[in-house]
């Protein structure tokens, strides 16, 4: 899933609003509403256009954020100093994701936005859904992001190959889409990096840039695909024949 996702802080401390709106706005992907601190004004937000992701705290001017959360249908993290286990088991029965307890690490909460992320695209609207994949989201939202992405058995080849779609990667991409031009023909870099968005390749591409066999790039590929770490969609060229391309969610 490449679409934007919208996230709305709801916190009547307007530091830690702002901190938190600001923690979301760093991650390409999400973008953070203007936060608001009281139940009216996450109602009339709701209202008033479409939000995936709510940062809720509980104890509001005019109300409880628990309470909210039984009448909204939208995705929430609870974060909150309320540390008693029933106010915890009651966020959770509510329908929260995940609760956050005040106050925590700064990357705590960058770390669940990227898990959240990863969550969203495994559970792609577009495609139906089996157990398998049903439990891989589940696997990501609660182990969080940093867990899988700095796990110790990732290989050394799938590393290489998710590497290929970082910052340095689009910093060099022309060079490297030339270099894919000569070593793979022409038609396996063509559009590899070009344009303005996330950096697309193909499984030949990425075999070029890695070093490895086609087939070998597609089936880490596709590894990455299912975890949510990079998403695929089918690009159809002038021969009718569709391509899987990739870029990171």
């Amino acid at each position: 899933m490449t679409t934007e996702l919208t996230v709305l802080v709801v916190d009547d401390d307007f530091y830690v609003a702002d901190l938190h709106r600001r923690q979301v706005e760093q991650l390409p992907g999400l973008r953070a509403l203007p936060a608001v601190g009281t139940v009216a004004e996450v109602r009339r937000v709701l209202a008033e256009r479409h939000v995936d992701l709510l940062l809720l705290d509980v104890h509001l001017p005019d109300g409880s954020g628990l309470d909210l959360l039984r009448e909204v249908d939208v995705d929430a993290f609870v974060l909150s100093a309320a540390s008693d286990a029933t106010t915890v088991r009651r966020a959770l029965r509510r329908g929260a994701l995940g609760y956050l307890i005040k106050p925590f690490a700064s990357g705590t909460l960058v770390d669940r936005l990227r898990a959240y992320q990863r969550y969203r695209n495994v559970l792609d609207e577009r495609t139906a859904v089996d157990q398998e994949a049903l439990e891989r989201a589940l696997r990501i939202l609660h182990s969080g992001d940093a867990a899988k992405a700095a796990s110790p058995s990732r290989s050394a080849t799938e590393q290489a190959v998710l590497e290929q779609f970082g910052a340095e990667a689009d910093a060099d991409a022309a060079d490297a889409d030339t270099e894919v031009g000569a070593g793979a023909g022409a038609g396996a870099g063509a559009g590899a990096g070009a344009g303005v968005g996330p950096l697309e390749l193909s499984a030949a591409d990425v075999a070029a840039r890695v070093g490895v066999s086609r087939a070998t790039a597609q089936r880490y590929l596709a590894a990455l695909a299912a975890d949510g770490l990079v998403t695929m969609k089918l690009s159809y060229g002038t021969t009718g024949r569709p391509e899987h391309r990739y870029s990171r969610p």
